[in-house]
């Protein structure tokens, strides 16, 4: 075997990739409302409620009118504006990946019906303390829910500026004012996986571990979610604990079959770093079945299959059948691509002969003097 192609084979670890950031899986609703003569309404009571399963939000307007709650799961939503205990109007929106989403009210004399200041009158005294009892319920819950979308905010602020110990201190704090919201433990753990990759030794194992915890509670909220179970793996890989790490990547492929490939690349990583070949190769070519443009995965998949290649007396290379095509699909995928000379190398030592495709273009035409 050559000098180039035995530093080849020895390119480990490899480096797992495609880490999915919780955030992006939120989204957020902001917008102003004015009231009939135009101007901002201070205090307005924006309830946000979820269409499709159960959920519940409000927030209140600022003095310049203007709210924003952040942290959304993806969803339906039907979005009320409540000035004066009264449903001034209201407007659906879907949320998107990412993305803040403007919902503003406009109002005027005609949508707004008629504010009754004293909304209590006419009940009896049981009704008004029931009312009474319910206003006081309203009002810890928005006060939780503003506490914990400042919290939230504050942290996706600090994230958003890899100021990895802010963005923990927000999250942890929000994880403490409703450990029920699987997006502030996801959110968290990305965090101390982030903040691990600048520490050594027992500082980064204790983020490590912080983060994987953090993982284990989001997943116990939302189980289905593949995002937390391919980042989770690959804290579990760092942590080298590489069957975890395993059977988290199965999970996420099976819970999310449209990026299922990189899931798989990720499997088959973890495989290479812990020297089972054969489960390595298995997991690129699995990668390639589900996502056949993906060129990683064919060089993985063909240096995989060149550790079981062998040489006869004469130093003839023999590998696998579909070594060779491995490589070349990489070269027709990134021609320039950064494995490009080590596939060259490889089908060289197979004696193959690299395929180019040239494509052919007419002869510009000129004009010709006589």
């Amino acid at each position: 075997m050559s000098g180039t192609l035995r530093k080849i084979f020895f390119v480990f670890p490899l480096m797992l990739v495609f880490a999915l950031s919780a955030w992006a899986q939120t989204a957020a609703f902001e917008g102003t409302v004015k009231g009939p003569d135009g101007k901002p309404v201070q205090n307005a009571v924006m309830k946000i409620e979820r269409q499709d399963v159960k959920g519940n939000y409000q927030v209140k307007t600022d003095k310049k009118g203007h709210y924003f709650y952040g942290g959304l799961p993806l969803g339906n939503y039907k979005i009320t504006a409540v000035i004066d205990g009264m449903d001034r109007g209201f407007q659906t929106g879907r949320t998107k990946v990412g993305e803040t989403i403007d919902v503003s009210f406009n109002l005027n004399n005609e949508a707004a019906p008629p504010v009754d200041n004293d909304a209590s009158r006419g009940m009896s005294a049981a009704e008004k303390a029931e009312r009474e009892k319910a206003d006081k319920a309203n009002s810890a819950t928005m006060a939780k829910n503003k506490a914990l979308n400042d919290a939230f905010t504050a942290g996706k602020t600090a994230a958003a500026s890899n100021n990895w110990d802010g963005a923990i201190e927000g999250f942890t704090k929000a994880s403490e004012i409703d450990p029920m919201q699987h997006v502030v433990w996801g959110n968290l753990a990305d965090s101390y996986a982030a903040r691990s990759k600048g520490k050594t030794g027992d500082v980064q194992a204790a983020d490590l571990q912080k983060a994987s915890e953090a993982y284990q509670k989001a997943l116990a909220i939302k189980p289905e979610d593949s995002a937390y179970h391919n980042n989770f793996a690959l804290v579990l890989a760092q942590s080298k604990k590489y069957d975890e790490a395993q059977a988290e990547l199965t999970k996420a492929a099976q819970a999310d079959p449209a990026n299922a490939g990189k899931y798989y690349f990720n499997l088959g990583a973890v495989y290479v770093n812990t020297g089972n070949s054969d489960a390595a190769a298995a997991a690129f070519k699995k990668a390639i079945e589900v996502d056949s443009n993906y060129a990683d995965a064919y060089y993985q998949y063909g240096l995989s299959l060149m550790g079981k290649a062998t040489a006869d007396a004469s130093g003839k290379i023999s590998a696998p059948a579909g070594t060779q095509e491995a490589f070349q699909k990489y070269l027709d995928l990134k021609p320039d691509g950064p494995f490009a000379q080590p596939s060259k190398d490889m089908i060289a030592s197979l004696g193959g002969t690299v395929q180019t495709n040239f494509s052919t273009k007419p002869a510009a035409k000129g004009n010709t003097k006589k």
